[in-house]
């Protein structure tokens, strides 16, 4: 292989495992390694201390509920799973957000939940194995609570390839096809600077070699973002759609905390104030808080309770 091919396969790999790190391994980054920074450290909890049982009544008031997990912890999912069926209990108009499904992949959810296809061949027309990767019986649960219950399930997330491209080539690379599953790019806002900053130290660290190019980063930052719009304009969509819901969202941490990554973006498209929200982390003794001045999420859920 020429050395120019064998560079360019190598650019290549990186960004694809800074994309993978990204999408699977931000929200355990976030929350289990310390980050440098000039700022003192915080509680990540609110001032007041919630139980588990206070927080579910606060959950069961909200039109959008955000559970920030941490993809290959088996608590989270068993956390997700009671929350999920508490509230169906009270509510029976319940609808479950997923960042693991790729939007191209709706119609295979729809097929299943109608009793059309069998768990093997969701995983299987889903192409979950290849795209998500974390344990299939992590999620299933879920999936089955859903089809007994009838509850809709949403395909939040970009598709994979788009998803590269971007990170490597930019958003000005996309051609019309690989925009039919993703926001208007006048949509994909880069324009917060805490959000920046918070992904520019983690790139920093999982990439030091490349610290100084400006461009990978404004990539690799745009491939971010671009999860966070396409999956809250799905919400978002739904929302207006079906106003007598209430919506599910589970996501890794990374695109929860601070509200920077979907909260901020679904908000914008529904209107400030205009439907109730509450986002929900999931701890454990190991938990490392990043530094901040203000709370990562609305409660912390702890599974010792």
């Amino acid at each position: 292989m020429p050395a120019t091919a064998r560079n360019r396969d190598n650019i290549c790999m990186k960004t694809t495992k800074l994309i993978k790190l990204c999408a699977l391994s931000l929200s355990i980054f976030l929350l289990c390694s310390s980050v440098a920074t000039a700022q003192p450290m915080a509680n990540p909890q609110p001032q007041q201390t919630y139980t588990n049982q206070d927080i579910m009544q606060q959950l069961v008031k909200a039109k959008i509920v955000y559970l920030g997990e941490t993809h290959d912890s088996i608590e989270d999912h068993q956390a997700q799973r009671a929350i999920i069926q508490e509230m169906q209990r009270q509510n029976p108009k319940i609808a479950i957000a997923m960042e693991m499904f790729q939007r191209p992949f709706q119609s295979a959810i729809d097929n299943y939940l109608a009793g059309k296809l069998t768990e093997e061949q969701l995983v299987e027309q889903t192409e979950y194995d290849r795209r998500w990767r974390f344990p299939w019986q992590y999620y299933a649960p879920i999936l089955q609570f859903a089809a007994l219950k009838q509850l809709p399930v949403l395909a939040l997330n970009t598709p994979s390839e788009v998803t590269r491209k971007v990170a490597t080539q930019g958003l000005e690379s996309l051609t019309a096809e690989d925009k039919q599953h993703i926001p208007p790019i006048s949509e994909i806002r880069t324009d917060n600077p805490e959000y920046r900053q918070m992904l520019l130290e983690i790139y920093q660290q999982h990439q030091k070699a490349a610290q100084g190019n400006s461009t990978a980063f404004e990539r690799f930052l745009q491939a971010q973002v671009l999860w966070d719009e396409t999956m809250a304009q799905s919400i978002a969509n739904f929302v207006k759609a079906n106003p007598n819901y209430q919506v599910v969202v589970l996501a890794g941490k990374g695109h929860i905390v601070y509200g920077y990554g979907i909260p901020s973006r679904v908000e914008r498209r529904l209107g400030v104030g205009n439907v109730k929200v509450r986002s929900v982390l999931f701890s454990s003794p190991a938990d490392t808080p990043l530094s901040a001045n203000k709370p990562m999420a609305d409660f912390v859920w702890k599974h010792s309770e």
